[in-house]
């Protein structure tokens, strides 16, 4: 299914200002020829729709004046006119076909178009210009210094994992391959316990959604994750599905080609998910353990907003991120993602990242982003202003809340104990028999 143009970008915008357009993308690294090739073809495309509509309205006038002729019994102005009719009504057909080629080819330059960044994300050409933002760990609040870590915590958390019966690395590669895994016993329960935990948290404000995990093409097309990125997902390609890479997916397309009601927004929404990416570009990249996978489980939270409500959507999502891992205890930093390392769809995202002394590294375990307009166009999901105006298209907000294996990684090492048993966080009781795993 093809995107009408109108939902791929703001043609409106680059039409009016392309100078504009190109200075902003030009900060994310998009080189300013592909803009001008954009513009050209827009020119072409619509010069071919206009050059196809005047032929159209010819063909309409001229079998009119057939029929008068016919009535008036001037057969041979009639078989002259029919022929002109004829003749134009080829070049109009083919004024169409190529009218359909240039739609097709600047409607797949404009998939590939990323988002425009806001103006307060950061410059810079990659992950080494992230700005960070903050730090926080257990009594920071109050003066407390940064944490230092025993060497019992230096374990790294698959060897913790096979040691405690609580992940099973091996056996998963025998049923699936590599960066699969498998969970056992109180390994798989804390793994339960962070889902359910982090579901109920949210469930003042975000209806709770349980989504399908295999989507449409377009589904994958509305949030941009096609056909840029369709190396890292999974397809199964005979029933026309794609697994979702993030719960993100299903949301963005709930209300698909819906108009909603001003007082209806924010619309917000949480999903636990199963979520699955091939990683095609690991190679050379630390995937031991947990570190990356092919599945794993991660809670999202979504909204649909009005532009005036976007920010602080954006920041009710980084909160409560937030709040989750300081429940967990768990050393963290917040940064700012520069414009060379935003996802294509983004306009500004924030990343968490929380240490595991275990593997000594700062790991990735949400990002929380802003995309403006941007996946609305694709999924056609607008609003009527309650004031009467023109209908808009809504803005969309969504980050993890959280992925599950890196924060298991980092609670399974940050809990480790020096007799080798591993106490886990105390907001988890609920959904435990026991915080306590006992070494063996």
């Amino acid at each position: 299914m093809l995107l009408p143009l109108e939902g791929v970008i703001d043609l409106h915008l680059l039409r009016a200002d392309p100078s504009e357009v190109t200075r902003a993308l030009a900060r994310r690294g998009v080189d300013a020829n592909l803009i001008e090739d954009i513009v050209e073809l827009d020119v072409v495309h619509r010069s071919l729709l206009q050059r196809q509509e005047t032929l159209r309205a010819e063909v309409k006038a001229i079998s009119k004046e057939v029929g008068a002729a016919k009535k008036a019994g001037d057969e041979t102005a009639a078989a002259a006119l029919a022929e002109q009719s004829r003749r134009l009504g080829d070049e109009e057909r083919e004024a169409a076909h190529e009218a359909e080629l240039a739609g097709v080819a600047l409607r797949n330059e404009l998939l590939v178009l990323p988002n425009i960044p806001s103006s307060e994300t950061p410059d810079g050409l990659g992950e080494a210009d992230n700005v960070e933002c903050s730090r926080w760990w257990p009594g920071s609040e109050s003066g407390a210094p940064e944490p230092r870590y025993e060497e019992f915590q230096r374990v790294p958390h698959w060897e913790i994992g096979e040691q405690l019966g609580l992940l099973d690395l091996e056996r998963a590669a025998k049923l699936s391959g590599s960066m699969f895994p498998l969970f056992r016993a109180q390994g798989s329960q804390l793994l339960r316990a962070l889902g359910s935990y982090a579901l109920q948290q949210h469930s003042d404000a975000y209806e709770e959604i349980r989504p399908p995990t295999l989507v449409l093409t377009e589904t994958l097309m509305s949030t941009g994750h096609l056909p840029k990125f369709s190396d890292e997902a999974y397809a199964l390609e005979r029933d026309g599905l794609w697994a979702i890479p993030t719960a993100e997916v299903p949301l963005t397309s709930m209300h698909k080609d819906e108009i909603l009601k001003e007082d209806e927004l924010p619309r917000r929404f949480t999903a636990q998910t199963a979520c699955f990416r091939r990683e095609a570009g690991a190679a050379g990249r630390d995937t031991r353990g947990l570190l990356r996978l092919h599945e794993f489980d991660k809670v999202e939270l979504f909204a649909y907003v009005t532009p005036d409500q976007a920010h602080e959507a954006h920041m009710d999502i980084l909160r409560r991120a937030e709040q989750l891992l300081q429940d967990f205890g768990l050393y963290y930093r917040v940064l700012d993602l520069c414009c060379g390392d935003l996802g294509g769809s983004s306009a500004r995202t924030f990343d968490l990242e929380v240490y595991a002394p275990g593997c000594d590294q700062w790991l990735e375990v949400s990002s929380i982003s802003w995309f403006a307009d941007y996946q609305a166009r694709r999924a056609n999901v607008r609003f009527r202003p309650a004031d009467g105006g023109s209908i808009q298209f809504v803005h969309t907000v969504n980050g993890s809340a959280l992925a599950w294996a890196r924060i298991w990684a980092a609670i399974v090492e940050n809990g480790r104990q020096a007799d080798g048993s591993v106490v886990l966080p105390d907001v988890l009781s609920p959904y435990l028999n026991d915080t306590v795993i006992p070494a063996r």
